[in-house]
């Protein structure tokens, strides 16, 4: 049986030591961490992943910036507000919550963001470095950075093995693949149009499933003891549930631990982590600031 991930005792670790950090910054410099949330309009999912960041944020200390837009602002509104917390010293990080309304183009508004604040790691300039040999970008992705934290934490050594990520997004799938490379793993991506999908997949010694189809990585899909990362997240119909659905990962999660080395649940594998590290990330561009 695999040994499962506890991403959420791992994301709290990281807290803790994230609000021990914020402790001492205060301490020293009189200053805190802050982080603003710009959400524009009331989409369901996006404002209860919202008030999960801005409580994250109190938890460890960071002072968070709540920017509720109205739906139906300007594009050029959404931007002058960026410009203006790209102005404002007491905030170190700013986060766009995606998606925005369909009359906003989402690239005008991220690259608007200073490259110093964008704690999401999307700036073009953040993944460009992120893609070049020698090069630091000042950020990582959030979800991404998550992802190899969880193997380093939890004793997997990246170095030299084979890596199959199955999904190429702008938010998981390529910047993953980035960091597992600069990590010196061999990498292979899968996506819709991959011949051979299985074949693949069952090569690697760490997958990383960011496909957004649930269940679709069968466990004789899986190399034996390997290690296995569930990005997905999708919700099914359960009947049995208060809601009427449940969410489930792009791994089959029953047939996968039988042949796993390590597996991560959903939910609470990767999700927990993607919120632990903007806090690391904010904390981070802060102290670039603070501490001189």
């Amino acid at each position: 049986m695999a040994t499962i991930i506890d991403g959420k005792a791992i994301a709290q670790t990281i807290r803790n030591e994230i609000a021990d950090e914020v402790r001492s910054l205060f301490q020293n410099y009189n200053k805190v961490p802050g982080l603003a949330v710009v959400i524009v309009g009331t989409r369901k999912d996006s404002l209860s992943y919202v008030s999960m960041k801005r409580k994250a944020c109190s938890e460890v200390g960071i002072r968070s910036f709540d920017i509720d837009l109205p739906e139906q602002i300007s594009e050029a509104e959404v931007v002058a507000k960026v410009h203006e917390l790209n102005d404002d010293p007491d905030v170190h990080g700013i986060l766009v919550q995606l998606p925005l309304p369909k009359h906003i183009n989402e690239e005008n508004v991220l690259s608007e963001i200073s490259i110093e604040k964008d704690v999401d790691g999307f700036h073009p300039l953040n993944i460009g470095k992120l893609a070049m040999k020698g090069r630091e970008p000042l950020f990582q992705p959030c979800t991404p950075k998550g992802c190899l934290e969880l193997l380093t934490r939890s004793g997997i050594s990246i170095k030299g093995k084979r890596a199959v990520v199955v999904g190429r997004s702008n938010i998981v799938g390529l910047p993953v693949s980035l960091l597992l490379l600069k990590a010196d793993a061999t990498v292979t991506i899968v996506h819709s149009h991959t011949l051979n999908a299985e074949s693949i997949i069952r090569e690697a010694d760490i997958v990383i499933a960011a496909a957004g189809q649930a269940k679709m990585i069968k466990g004789d899909w899986i190399k034996p003891g390997a290690a296995v990362i569930d990005v997905g997240t999708n919700a099914i119909d359960d009947p049995s549930r208060k809601s009427g659905y449940r969410l489930v990962g792009d791994v089959d999660f029953k047939e996968a631990s039988k042949v796993a080395g390590c597996l991560t649940p959903v939910p609470g594998g990767v999700g927990p982590m993607t919120v632990a590290m903007l806090l690391r990330n904010t904390l981070d561009g802060a102290k670039r600031k603070i501490v001189q």
